[in-house]
């Protein structure tokens, strides 16, 4: 079998964009896994597949394959890699669409400046709806965040905040992230039976009201260079512990993402881009 494919990156969060229209894609996790690995695959940190939609008020199904080949709810520089690749195919010819997501329903556009905008949706922070278990947990009040304090193997404290973008986040705030200790804490976290359906800790320093910094260790990838729900969630995280302000520039390792929050829906922009076309056998 050949598979036709595009490899993207959006701010260095890369990805393998399949188009499932034009061709029939119908691949099992160890499959995606192949694609995804950089010695043996093309190499990815997700896999997205495009799709016809399945709803009539929508122009896209969007499906997101994780490294380890699971499927997940949602990826925010994904999606900006989403619109770019069906524009570029003639797919779609608005500056607008919609998507269907396991998630919900996404608007993307491209901005003036060429990068593109993702509405992401509404934050949601009741634990159930993370879904994250703090029975037993010491928390604690900052501003109208909660935080939560988990002991690390190492010993000491690991104070976090966990809300969802579609998908789980956990926070923390850390002085220094090039110093924070993500491929430790990211896995140990990652994998706590607190979060069933396992979690993104984003590490985050704020440098002022208006700007920060993230390293984020994503669940069934590892630590990428850039992660969009990541950056939206921290930065909703940081903005409700009266850190930052609405509008908010994250350098993260892949580049620089714009993020937007007033209380309602978050808006993220940032750069999508094409890598390179190929053909690859499986």
């Amino acid at each position: 079998m050949k598979l036709r494919f595009t490899k993207m990156q959006g701010a260095g969060n890369d990805f393998v964009v399949v188009d499932g229209i034009s061709q029939q894609v119908a691949l099992a996790p160890a499959q995606w896994r192949r694609l995804a690995d950089r010695h043996f695959g093309i190499g990815a940190d997700q896999l997205l597949l495009v799709e016809r939609p399945g709803r009539p008020d929508v122009d896209f199904r969007y499906r997101i394959f994780n490294a380890d080949g699971g499927e997940v709810e949602h990826c925010g520089n994904g999606a900006r890699c989403f619109l770019r690749f069906v524009r570029d195919k003639g797919l779609a010819t608005g500056d607008t669409v919609r998507v269907e997501t396991l998630s919900g329903v996404l608007s993307l556009s491209f901005a003036p400046d060429g990068r593109v905008s993702v509405d992401m949706g509404r934050p949601r922070f009741e634990p159930a709806q993370v879904p994250f278990d703090p029975s037993g947990l010491a928390s604690r009040r900052e501003g109208d965040e909660t935080l939560w304090r988990e002991s690390p193997p190492g010993g000491g404290e690991f104070w976090f905040a966990a809300l969802s973008m579609g998908n789980p986040h956990a926070v923390s705030l850390v002085d220094d992230v090039d110093h924070a200790d993500v491929r430790g804490l990211g896995p140990w976290l990652e994998t706590s039976a607190r979060f069933p359906e396992r979690v993104n800790v984003g590490f985050l320093e704020v440098v002022d009201r208006g700007q920060a910094r993230l390293r984020v260790w994503e669940r069934g990838v590892g630590e990428t260079l850039s992660c969009g729900t990541g950056a939206c969630a921290a930065v909703v995280s940081g903005i409700r512990r009266g850190l930052l302000g609405p509008e908010v520039e994250v350098s993260t390792r892949g580049g620089q993402l714009r993020i937007h929050w007033a209380g309602e829906s978050v808006t993220l922009t940032g750069p999508a881009e094409t890598v390179f076309e190929g053909e690859i056998e499986l």
